[in-house]
């Protein structure tokens, strides 16, 4: 007590500076408590993502269906008659909200990984921009935080520049996820979304495309870097239709998140995926990730590894209503000399070795 009177006074035996001195154990013993808790919130970050995008939009489907065939069938009822209404504004704009992008448990599930954005030119708030982001990975998680969130300081980098990134169109039918979709500034990855962003709302838009798709996830496993590129020239066409310029980005460490489970050439399973490749376009891969009590044991959440994604050089894209094949293909080819360059600058920096090469498909 007479170390805490001492802290307000010259005339007793301690110093002004007693008090802190005297509080600094207090601080000291509440540490690992802030640390426990500072990993229980990272981990309900990663848990409520992996929720919200995996299983949200069917329970919040199986609610409403089932409150059709109770007495708060109305529930349902208006919901649905506002979808109904509401049904082209993920394709004509969306509802981006910045409280969203910014709520603090961004900077947590940022904090697990961690992710930083690396910006390597200025983009110009008078242009718009089409970002590839390679690699896809299993669940796309460096495209998500970087540019869905501003956890990493996406508006603090590039000034004036709104990022969109598109996913699967079909998400954006499921109840209650359409909206949390919307909110973060996501849109349907199809040419009549993609063409609205960059065509009826001004300049300083970056619609973020995960280039290789779905398809790329089986490529994702610890050491690769495998990316499909080769036949995917939509996004270079969009980009010469509505004069955006194409901007390459890399995030390193995106493969290692998960363990993937490959599957021998010739084996049963081996041939079922392929032949629901060949179906559907893409093959599901299996994975696992680390329990969510222990980093020993297998389970759904990622593992806690850095990821840089890095955004290169922006290439300047005329606008051509109409370009032919030959336009396209050298435009591609611009793009995939730039991506080819930024991975190459950038692969010691951020985990890779001096021999690694990045394959493309």
């Amino acid at each position: 007590m007479k170390t805490i009177i001492a802290a307000y006074s010259r005339h007793l035996g301690g110093s002004r500076f007693t008090l802190r001195s005297a509080l600094r154990p207090l601080s000291a013993a509440a540490t690992p408590l802030q640390e426990h808790l500072r990993s229980c919130m990272q981990l309900f970050s990663i848990v409520q993502w992996i929720f919200s995008f995996l299983l949200m939009g069917l329970m919040f489907l199986v609610i409403f269906i089932y409150l059709f065939f109770t007495y708060l069938w109305l529930i349902s009822a208006v919901y649905f008659s506002w979808v109904l209404l509401d049904w082209n504004t993920p394709e004509n704009g969306g509802r981006r909200s910045e409280w969203v992008r910014n709520w603090s448990i961004w900077k947590h599930f940022q904090e697990y990984f961690p992710i930083q954005l690396v910006k390597t030119h200025n983009l110009v708030p008078g242009r718009n921009y089409i970002i590839g982001s390679h690699p896809h990975g299993i669940l796309c998680i460096g495209a998500f935080c970087n540019f869905v969130t501003e956890s990493t300081g996406f508006s603090q980098k590039f000034p004036g520049i709104r990022p969109h990134l598109a996913t699967l169109a079909g998400l954006f039918r499921l109840p209650i996820l359409r909206e949390y979709l919307m909110s973060g500034g996501l849109c349907p990855v199809n040419q009549k979304a993609i063409g609205y962003t960059l065509s009826q709302k001004g300049r300083g838009n970056a619609v973020v495309i995960v280039v290789g798709g779905a398809a790329e996830a089986l490529f994702s496993h610890q050491g690769a870097t495998t990316i499909i590129l080769n036949r995917r020239r939509g996004f270079v066409r969009l980009a010469l239709e509505h004069g955006a310029d194409l901007v390459p980005s890399y995030s390193f460490g995106e493969i290692d998140l998960y363990q993937q489970i490959h599957f021998s050439e010739g084996s049963f399973l081996r041939a079922a995926q392929c032949k629901i490749q060949k179906c559907i376009g893409f093959a599901p891969c299996f994975f696992y990730g680390r329990g969510f009590t222990s980093p020993d044991s297998k389970g759904f959440i990622p593992y806690s590894r850095p990821i840089t994604t890095v955004v290169g050089e922006p290439i300047t894209v005329p606008q051509i209503k109409d370009p032919s094949p030959e336009i396209v293909d050298l435009y591609h080819d611009m793009y995939k000399r730039s991506l080819l360059r930024l991975f190459h600058e950038n692969k010691t920096k951020y985990g890779l070795g001096e021999n690694a090469e990045l394959q493309i498909l």
